[in-house]
């Protein structure tokens, strides 16, 4: 976790789009990569001290943007399509 990832209870943006954002942020750099479950949602809900329903709504607009995919009495993964690879640096 980054300094920033933090939810602001009274934040003009609701929790769940900022957990979202957060969540975004971290599989964009890499913290969980492709086909690797996320954390569970009570061990979301705890890291971020949100409630559960916070971490559903936010997982739920990732889902939508196709970040992340479930799996039935699974979890939630993350897409190939939702990680970013990092450009290989250039030799000079």
């Amino acid at each position: 976790m980054g300094p920033d990832d933090k939810v602001v209870h009274d934040a003009p943006l609701p929790p769940y789009r900022q957990l979202a954002e957060i969540l975004r942020a971290r599989v964009q750099r890499g913290d969980w990569l492709p086909n690797r479950p996320l954390p569970s949602e009570l061990q979301l809900a705890g890291t971020y001290d949100v409630a559960r329903g916070t971490v559903r709504r936010a997982i739920g607009l990732l889902i939508e943007d196709g970040i992340l995919f479930t799996v039935p009495h699974r979890g939630t993964y993350v897409s190939e399509r939702g990680h970013k690879r990092r450009p290989a640096p250039r030799e000079g």
